[in-house]
């Protein structure tokens, strides 16, 4: 009995893991991507996950000049398009927070910041807990952390638990995205139950990669994800949300998400709120798609800067 003390949740099995049918994910995952989106539908779509997109700096030559030209293309992502919706968020390692934090003064647009030893998860739970306190004390809005992932694939997931279980209380008021790293874990049974892992150990999001493996975010890992999402909904009806990040480099590729996002879980999440691409790459193409809609011609990729 896997987490036997899954903190209270009495109406759950404790904690029965669920095991996957791949062929019936890629199967799912195949059909929905036969989904056809019209003119108007692709506008708003594409328009939806600009407003979604984390976009990111995460590179050891990052500098309080680059945070700052990441955080202009969030405000305005395209200078001349009319109502290009602003990014969700900009993400940046904890030092660079406060300059996130000072340049975004007075928009919406959230400061996420990884923590917790990103991306390797290689330290102590002290040290991943300090440095949690410390980007939220520097303004950050939400926090990145990344699991131990040698000590899941060991079995030992109650120190997991218990890991994101401390590092969701050392962020306060602000949100907890858990990134699972699912191209080190092998089966969609493991990305199952490490989304469980996370979902009832607190996880405002849950997120598939750093962007530093690959594979990288795919779609029938994100399935089973939603699919994890879903179930703990009902089972507390809590919402909590979904980050696929690295990988995803089109507006066609995007879209497809967007439709299993809503065939899975509902209208309700096709929101910023519980629906965040985090994929910087992402941004251009979009844009470059939504002038062709808009104007019928395409942009060079000269046009907008290389974040």
């Amino acid at each position: 009995m896997i987490i036997s003390n899954l903190r209270n949740q009495k109406s759950l099995k404790l904690f029965d893991p669920v095991t996957i049918d791949q062929t019936n994910v890629e199967e799912r995952v195949a059909r929905l991507n036969k989904r056809s989106i019209k003119k108007e539908s692709k506008v708003a779509g594409i328009k939806m996950a600009i407003s979604m997109m984390d976009l990111t700096t995460l590179d050891a030559r990052d500098t309080p000049a680059r945070v700052k030209q990441l955080c202009a293309k969030a405000i305005r992502p395209h200078d001349t398009l009319p109502d290009v919706p602003s990014a969700a968020a900009v993400c940046v390692y904890p030092n660079l927070v406060r300059t996130a934090k000072e340049f975004l003064h007075g928009t919406k647009i959230k400061v996420a910041a990884v923590a917790t030893a990103f991306p390797s998860g290689m330290s102590t739970r002290k040290i991943k807990i300090e440095e949690t306190r410390y980007a939220v004390k520097e303004g950050a809005d939400e926090i990145d952390m990344v699991i131990s992932r040698g000590k899941f694939l060991k079995g030992e997931y109650d120190y997991v638990f218990d890991e994101i279980t401390a590092v969701k209380e050392a962020c306060g008021k602000a949100h907890l995205k858990v990134i699972l790293e699912t191209g080190e874990l092998s089966t969609l049974d493991h990305v199952r139950l490490a989304s469980d892992l996370a979902l009832y150990a607190g996880a405002d999001f849950i997120k598939t990669s750093t962007g530093k493996i690959q594979p990288a975010a795919t779609l029938p890992v994100t399935l089973v994800m939603l699919e994890a999402i879903r179930d703990y909904y009902y089972n507390t009806g809590r919402m909590a949300g979904m980050k696929p990040a690295g990988g995803i480099a089109t507006s066609k590729l995007a879209l497809q998400y967007l439709v299993m996002v809503k065939e899975t879980l509902g209208a309700a999440w096709l929101s910023p709120d519980y629906f965040r691409f985090g994929a910087s790459a992402l941004a251009n193409d979009l844009l470059m798609q939504l002038v062709k809609e808009m104007t019928g011609v395409y942009q060079s990729a000269d046009y907008f800067s290389k974040d």
